[in-house]
């Protein structure tokens, strides 16, 4: 853990300010979620939430079955990095910060696709190598925001994709974004269930 010499009060309400300096260089935006620890030492601990990425494995499956029927390099993102690639070595992208371009993308919520002539080239993760390019960027969305993105990439530039692989990307991404609400609802039913439970038996007594 790096310390920042930074220190914040807390307000009446309860609340911290976490500097701008630290929310631009962590990428924490307005209305992300944040995970909250704590240890024995009586530290707290804030750590950036990532709803795709509670996917794991999952995601993990779903790129490598995504990459066998499409031929090409899958990858799924959260909103910060790659969470799952297949079609290339894990260290190519995994765990790496997406780039501005897919971050873009992901916040204007539309799918994007490389048409034959277009000579844009759409990274992937930041200070990536050239040879990868993206044909087609989707964003996950789930409950209305975008949690991710699903990516479709090419090596070869001669390979060109078109409706086929948009209405993939497009279908695993609203996948993904369909199982993430599937569980928040679970999550959200069980502990409505645990506070129902609660509240009868308090009433035994």
């Amino acid at each position: 853990m790096k310390a920042t010499g930074i220190v914040r009060r807390i307000d009446d309400l309860g609340r911290v300010v976490i500097p701008k300096e630290i929310r631009r260089t962590m990428r924490i935006r307005e209305g992300d979620p944040l995970e909250i620890f704590t240890d024995r030492d009586g530290e707290v601990i804030l750590k950036k939430y990532s709803p795709i990425g509670e996917l794991g494995n999952f995601a993990t499956q779903y790129a490598e079955t995504l990459a066998k029927t499409s031929g090409h390099i899958i990858c799924i993102t959260d909103k910060d990095s790659v969470i799952a690639v297949s079609g290339v070595p894990k260290k190519e992208f995994a765990d790496k910060k997406v780039s501005s371009d897919i971050e873009k993308i992901m916040q204007e919520k539309t799918t994007f696709l490389v048409k034959p002539g277009d000579e844009r080239k759409i990274s992937i993760v930041e200070d990536a190598d050239n040879k990868y390019a993206a044909g087609v960027v989707v964003p996950i969305i789930s409950e209305g925001d975008t949690v991710g993105s699903v990516v479709f990439l090419s090596t070869d530039p001669n390979v060109h994709m078109g409706e086929v692989e948009s209405k993939l990307a497009q279908s695993a991404a609203g996948f993904l974004g369909k199982q993430l609400e599937l569980t928040n609802f679970k999550t959200k039913y069980y502990d409505l269930k645990l506070v129902n439970f609660i509240d009868n038996y308090i009433h035994l007594f």
